[in-house]
């Protein structure tokens, strides 16, 4: 029997989705073409008031109003199945959708809730959206190759199966890049999945349909994984929170993908969220089930919430990472950050000095393809189908990509390791000549060498690879957004090397660029996976009027106080009352209005 055309099954596969989709009732209105860039207003022009009330709801949110009787299960999955339908026809981001057992599920849940005046769990009526490379039982598994579009999952991978026992409703899977290597999500069998907020621009990757999803409010948690980025890239391109756990925390059978045995670099599964809140509820819900006692490979860690920190607070900044300076949007959402960190008493900010980042990207880059990507290749190869450029880039460009024999493999392992050793003295000795002798409790640094690349221009992955060799946790949160008329560069800027040219020269036309979303990364230590997490201020003084730096149309009055200011990020808050960083308001007569906004900015 000849061998299919790749087309052919590529067909196959849209056909597949689109029908699901078309199963979602009320039937989806087709979107109107648009030359637009930015497709975020659409899905509420589209769904009812009700449905996009409760989409744009955090996910903390939902479930308040669930356990309280004021939200079905049922009106909530709808909702979210309906725009998470229109945010496939903007920006192509599902591979299906599972309207029949999402609404089963959802009435079941409130079968159970009526009948029993309590939730499933604590994730009770959640609706939450998954990367189609983690396994769900009977459904396709392709992990973005055409010759794997036949595959199936023989059972639920381990992290479903917590999370349905804590009562959440899974009801939409996502789109990844051919090979799951790319910082950019574009396979032979979907194609391309482009930025929310400029679909000029990538929503990154590799779960970059994810972040497309979440970037559109078609989902308020989804499930992402990451060996090099692959939950941060498109946490920061589509306006979001993201968080790579430390490896081993969470558990990860069950999902598909070549390399799955090598335990050289750990890829780990993690949470996107469109609020920071959502990030936590995921990672305690998932760690208080014990998983390691099912997954022997996890470490038996609980989720530790009261072990952090000190009364004050120790942020280093890297402004680049020595290798590559960021476009002018991150440098500016930066020194906003930084200029708001300086401003609260408890806090501490040094300048972190990169401890030679080139060589980690030459020991990570030859631990990536240990075989000299052969499964890449021969699943490529079965289907003929094309490469994709980033796939060329990150194995057929790369002259790292060798297929090692086990003296070499011990030698870049022990380089791993060395590295990971000087890091961590490297961090250690931040604490000589303080005071106090406090070490830096986190690093704050950029996402990437700018905002959200332009399609097939992702090829620096060092800010967040970086992150991988060293198993460090890292948190994104959203900033600003790029504005043509405040990035420019600077006449004195000096490249740092090839690469920071090559970097640069991506940016002249700021207007390409705009509107484009800007996210910064948090990073701890390994296993400190809570501090990192537990980052932010819930009452400030703070004398300021809010200006709409991301063009939202936020109205602010002028006040001596903003109370309960959620600047989701700034400073962590452990739950030791006397250490907690808190500024109690002198005044709360004064009235701030505003609309909510993801933005750290616009709070």
């Amino acid at each position: 029997m000849s061998k299919r055309d790749w087309r052919d099954i590529a067909k196959e596969a849209q056909e597949y989705r689109d029908a699901s989709i078309a199963r979602v009732h009320p039937t989806v209105p087709d979107v109107p073409h648009s030359s637009q860039l930015n497709a975020t207003g659409s899905p509420g022009d589209l769904l009812k008031d009700v449905e996009r009330e409760i989409t744009e709801t955090p996910s903390e949110d939902l479930l308040k109003h669930i356990a309280q009787g004021k939200l079905k299960c049922i009106d909530v999955t709808n909702a979210f199945l309906r725009r998470a339908a229109i945010a496939q026809k903007l920006v192509n981001c599902i591979t299906e959708l599972l309207p029949e057992r999402a609404l089963e599920r959802a009435k079941y849940l409130d079968h159970y809730l009526a009948s029993n005046g309590k939730p499933v769990g604590p994730l009770h009526g959640l609706p939450i959206s998954v990367k189609e490379h983690i396994g769900m039982k009977d459904l396709g598994l392709n992990a973005g190759f055409v010759s794997w579009w036949d595959h199936k999952g023989s059972d639920d991978a381990h992290v479903l199966k917590i999370l349905w026992d804590a009562g959440c409703v899974f009801y939409a899977r996502t789109t990844q890049p051919q090979t799951l290597m790319h910082l950019e999500t574009s396979n032979n069998l979907y194609g391309v999945t482009v930025n929310p907020y400029n679909r000029g621009l990538t929503s990154g990757g590799s779960s970059g349909g994810e972040g497309a999803l979440l970037g559109l409010k078609g989902s308020c948690l989804g499930l992402g994984t990451d060996i090099g980025g692959s939950i941060r890239s498109p946490a920061a391109n589509c306006g979001l929170y993201g968080f790579r756990p430390t490896s081993y925390r969470i558990p990860v059978a069950g999902w598909v993908a070549t390399m799955l045995s090598q335990e050289q670099i750990v890829a780990v599964l993690g949470p996107l969220s469109t609020s920071l809140e959502g990030i936590k509820l995921f990672m305690k819900t998932v760690i208080a089930a014990n998983p390691w006692l099912t997954e022997p490979s996890l470490l038996p860690l609980p989720w530790a919430e009261h072990k952090y920190f000190n009364t004050t607070i120790k942020v280093a900044v890297m402004w680049n990472d020595g290798v590559v300076q960021p476009h002018p949007p991150v440098t500016r959402a930066l020194t906003q950050v930084v200029d708001r960190l300086k401003s609260v008493q408890g806090i501490q900010v040094v300048d972190w000095k990169p401890y030679k980042h080139n060589e980690a990207w030459e020991i990570i880059s030859h631990l990536y393809f240990c075989d000299g990507a052969k499964e890449e290749i021969e699943a490529l190869e079965a289907s003929g189908e094309p490469w994709r450029p980033l796939s060329e880039f990150i194995i057929k460009e790369n002259p790292n990509v060798q297929e090692l024999t086990v003296p070499e493999l011990w030698h870049w392992t022990g380089r791993r390791e060395a590295y990971r050793t000087a890091y961590a003295n490297a961090w250690n000795e931040t604490g000589s000549g303080d005071e106090s002798g406090s070490v830096v409790d986190v690093i704050l640094c950029p996402v990437g060498p700018g905002a959200a690349p332009k399609l097939d221009h992702a090829k620096y992955w060092s800010y967040t690879s970086q992150w991988n060799l060293l198993d460090y946790p890292a948190l994104i949160f959203p900033v600003t957004k790029a504005d043509p008329s405040k990035d420019i560069w600077s006449d004195e800027f000096k490249p740092l090397s090839e690469a920071d040219e090559a970097n640069h020269a991506t940016y002249q036309d700021p207007v390409e660029y705009a509107g484009a979303p800007v996210g910064l990364q948090l990073v701890g230590r390994r296993y400190e996976d809570e501090k990192v997490s537990l980052f932010k201020i819930e009452e400030s003084q703070i004398k300021i009027t809010l200006v709409d730096d991301c063009g939202n149309g936020v109205l602010v009055r002028q006040s001596r106080v903003i109370e309960r200011l959620l600047l989701d990020l700034i400073v962590c808050q452990s739950m030791s009352p006397q250490i907690r960083v808190r500024a109690k308001p002198r005044d709360s007569s004064d009235q701030v209005v505003y609309r909510r906004s993801q933005c750290f900015t616009c709070v």
